[in-house]
């Protein structure tokens, strides 16, 4: 059972977003669940907020370990496919947080 969570949102253009879906879900996020210790992802579209500036779009990891995001494995397997050269460089508004379970 995973006891941290990953949380990373973002912001795309419109004219994206499409594209945007769908290599998250058919290439960023099966490229990322073969990283040791991600144990599933479930992704957000924001319905709605009290806070401005909230990201759309949201991706929630359950990971065995705070560190697994920030390794080398992580990092090869999110460099694969379309997403590092036609989605990345369009992100906005991105934020990342690993929570604890308590």
């Amino acid at each position: 059972m995973a006891r941290y969570l990953y949380i990373v949102s973002m912001d795309i253009p419109e004219s994206l977003e499409a594209e945007f879906n769908r290599i998250y879900d058919t290439q960023h996020i099966p490229n990322i669940l073969n990283v040791n210790g991600v144990e599933s992802c479930t992704r957000y579209k924001i319905v709605s907020t009290d806070v401005d500036g909230t990201a759309k779009y949201t991706a929630i990891y359950e990971i065995t370990d705070p560190e697994v995001p920030f390794s080398k494995e992580w990092q090869g397997e999110s460099d694969k496919g379309d997403w590092p050269v036609q989605i990345r460089p369009s992100t906005q508004n991105r934020s990342h947080i690993v929570l604890e379970k308590l």
